[in-house]
């Protein structure tokens, strides 16, 4: 996508603290697991709608979008931001999820706001079962989790631990924090022991939650410095790849 706006479209203009209205009105969505989510929160009001995600999100999302804005009220020029899951978590779900921020940003005129899918992990985490302290992992395939340690004790809008690439077995859980994601289905006994395990995903709805501070922090990007967190070196990197390699590799240590 070009970095460029068009000269006919609005340039999005940084939502300042002085500006920013108390009634707010911001579109959320995350397609970065198998679970497509998106939200709409008009003032008091909100949206959503969770449902199957996958490949179908690149098909699905802006009609979903475009229907949960109809419901309630708004129209895209009208939005104060656009939040969006910007990772870690599946590739091509991250890739259409900026891809569709940015578009519907620069068509609108709207700014963005990126929210680390770990740090929604623990929003929810917090807002269904009231845990503070949470250690987010996300499924990253591959035998490995993504993991950031995230506690919403401090600031909503505070950066979290560095967000790692692990085998489950290498998660560690300080004590008084709790497990939060959706990697215990895969690797079960594996996650270490924590004083809770909460079942929970990055949902748009945890965006909108979280977006009132993010904004009051500045977080809030131009469309065209929006970018997705793969962690992962190698994004184009599929497990069948990885084993071509492998096998390449054993061949050339068995030749004399």
């Amino acid at each position: 996508m070009s970095a460029s706006v068009p000269a006919s479209v609005p340039a999005a203009v940084p939502v300042s603290a002085v500006d920013r209205p108390a009634s707010p009105r911001l579109l959320a969505f995350d397609t970065s697991t198998d679970t497509l989510s998106v939200a709409v929160q008009h003032g008091d009001r909100v949206v959503a709608h969770t449902g199957a995600g996958g490949a179908r999100s690149s098909t699905t999302l802006i009609p979903l979008i475009r229907e949960l804005l109809a419901e309630a009220g708004l129209v895209l020029a009208g939005l104060d931001a656009i939040a969006f899951g910007r990772g870690p978590g599946s590739f091509t779900g991250l890739r259409t999820a900026c891809a569709v921020a940015q578009g519907l940003g620069f068509g609108a005129g709207v700014r963005l706001l990126p929210v680390d899918t770990l740090r929604a992990v623990a929003e929810e985490a917090r807002h269904r079962f009231g845990a503070t302290r949470v250690v987010a992992v996300l499924d990253a395939r591959m035998d490995q989790v993504y993991a950031a340690l995230c506690d919403l004790n401090v600031n909503a809008a505070a950066d979290d631990g560095e967000v790692r690439l692990l085998a489950p077995e290498e998660v560690s859980v300080p004590a008084g924090f709790a497990l939060a994601g959706n990697a215990f289905a895969a690797y079960g006994e594996r996650l270490p022991a924590a004083v809770a395990r909460h079942e929970v995903l990055p949902t748009a709805t945890a965006m909108l939650r979280l977006a009132p501070a993010l904004l009051a922090a500045g977080r809030d990007v131009a469309p065209a410095d929006a970018r997705p967190i793969y962690v992962r070196d190698k994004v184009a990197q599929t497990t069948e790849e990885r084993f071509a390699l492998k096998a390449a590799a054993a061949t050339g240590e068995a030749r004399p």
